[in-house]
């Protein structure tokens, strides 16, 4: 009988037994920053506990934003529905069925008004997983603020921004790749001049990974993304050591905890030489910034309590690796959204590795195992061939147009599936160890009653706006997309006015075409 062959799930093998590691005198808070961004890391300061919410109407999601501050999670995260993703109002035909379903429905200024009433913009941080209508959300956020007498420049957050891993795994695109790589840099600009505390894009192999991908692909496929952010934001003649301040990243943390780990570190590391490349010289432009979130498609319908001991597994690694912040899943999330019961379990994981594991107690606690420096080395070899390659095709961008991306994911999630399917690995409740009882019963559904609410609050607001105004700020938008004008002030403008989300987006899809 053949020896098992021991291996990550990037195919990297694994020895029996490390008995040397990789000479090395890097330290945390230094250049290439594999050991961690900051000198003292969780003993200065804990990573933050981000618990992304949203569902339903805006008043009902402020409602779950309010129980988890008081539960003590230290900044929000907002889920937005479908149609708000790919810029749709919910009165339109397209948004039938999906409303306020997979996140909070956002048609106006007056709905962002209710998701935070009662929260102050300016002592919280807000990040928003919104990609093609990002420039709108953040313009809503930002008008928002405003009206709550922020100061605009003090006000922080994050928007994903990032559409590349659109095109190439999640599919809440609107427009072709070259007029939505404008609006990103766009944003890129308008945030460095008025909004300067504000993480303009947080480039993402979390839905890569989602999607199929292995560990080195998520890394790969990311990092090039990056590149072709910071190579588009040079050819605006934006300064790089202004700008890559502001880039932050976002992966995800599945199984297997070693790699996992090694991951991260190789990640800080190959964006620190990456950006030092094209010109970078300032550290905090040199460093890696990440939010993790736990593994979405590792959690198992089958026997789902299961999924707090993944989860569990998977904040420890991210800890380990040294995320900036982290949400951590709900256990009920292969049936439905979170109730309040699994939320609260979930924040609760963080917070007992936080305060009685003691993994904070000291700065990248695995450096110098000899399994952990070997792998983080062979990680990161291993994904550059791959940004290598991308590089050779000119970029990501080419590499998503001509679908090599796409089909490497595929070609990984597929063998990923033969494997579950033939045993040969193990998903504890799922293919071994199963059982007839599941024993969830509570679910969190979402009314079919919210699109009619919306339709009915959508025409309210248009009937007290002021019309005259809309159709002057949503004509001016329209100019400014057909020259070379920075978008973001007259999206702005429109907002403030309250244009909806769907009206401005159709005047993009007019001008720009959808993809």
């Amino acid at each position: 009988m053949a020896a098992q062959k021991h291996s990550t799930t990037s195919g990297i093998e694994i020895k029996a037994l490390y008995t040397t590691a990789p000479a090395s005198d890097e330290r945390p808070g230094e250049f290439p920053f594999t050991r961690g961004i900051q000198k003292d890391m969780y003993r200065g300061r804990l990573w933050t506990m981000r618990q992304y919410a949203g569902f339903s109407t805006a008043a009902e999601s402020n409602k779950r934003y309010h129980y988890l501050l008081a539960q003590g999670t230290m900044g929000l995260s907002v889920a937005f529905d479908l149609p708000t993703q790919i810029g749709y109002d919910s009165d339109h035909e397209m948004a039938e069925g999906e409303v306020g379903k997979v996140g909070v429905a956002i048609d106006s200024l007056k709905d962002m008004e209710i998701l935070f009433e009662g929260i102050e913009l300016q002592k919280i941080t807000t990040s928003m997983t919104i990609n093609a209508t990002a420039s709108i959300l953040l313009a809503m956020y930002i008008a928002l603020a405003k009206k709550q007498g922020a100061d605009i420049r003090q006000i922080s957050g994050t928007i994903q921004n990032d559409i590349l891993k659109e095109y190439a795994a999640r599919g809440t695109y609107i427009y072709p790749p070259k007029p939505s790589m404008r609006i990103i840099t766009d944003i890129f600009e308008y945030c460095s001049r008025e909004v300067p505390k504000w993480n303009t894009i947080s480039i993402s192999g979390y839905h890569i990974r989602e999607a199929g991908s292995t560990a080195v692909q998520e890394l790969a496929f990311t990092l090039s993304n990056g590149k072709a952010y910071l190579n588009a934001a040079l050819e605006k003649g934006l300064d790089i050591n202004v700008f890559a301040k502001r880039l932050s990243f976002f992966f995800n943390c599945h199984n297997n905890f070693f790699e996992e780990i090694a991951k991260f570190r190789a990640a800080r590391r190959m964006w620190a030489k990456i950006t030092r490349e094209l010109g970078a010289t300032d550290e905090k432009a040199q460093m890696l910034r990440f939010h993790t979130q736990t593994g979405g498609s590792t959690l198992t319908a089958q026997q789902p309590l299961n999924n707090v001991v993944r989860v569990t597994n998977q904040a420890m690694a991210a800890v380990l690796g040294g995320t900036q912040s982290l949400h951590t899943n709900g256990y009920d999330e292969a049936l439905s959204l979170p109730t309040e019961a699994a939320a609260r379990i979930a924040l609760r994981t963080q917070q007992v590795i936080a305060f009685e594991s003691g993994v904070t107690d000291t700065v990248d606690p695995l450096a110098g195992s000899y399994f952990v420096e070997t792998l983080t080395d062979e990680i990161e070899a291993a994904a550059q061939l791959y940004i290598d390659q991308i590089d050779a095709m000119g970029g990501s961008v080419n590499a998503i147009e001509n679908g090599y991306i796409q089909n490497e994911i595929a070609a990984a999630a597929y063998q990923y599936q033969i494997e579950v399917e033939n045993g040969s690995r193990i998903i504890v409740g799922v293919n071994h160890f199963t059982q007839e009882q599941e024993g969830i019963t509570e679910v969190f559904t979402i009314d079919e009653s919210i699109r009619a609410i919306q339709t009915e609050q959508l025409r309210q607001l248009k009937a007290g706006r002021n019309t005259e105004a809309v159709h002057k700020t949503l004509r001016d938008l329209e100019v400014a997309a057909r020259g070379k004008d920075n978008l973001m002030p007259l999206i702005l403008a429109a907002v403030e006015v309250y244009a909806t989300l769907g009206e401005i987006a159709d005047v993009l899809r007019n001008v720009f075409g959808e993809y």
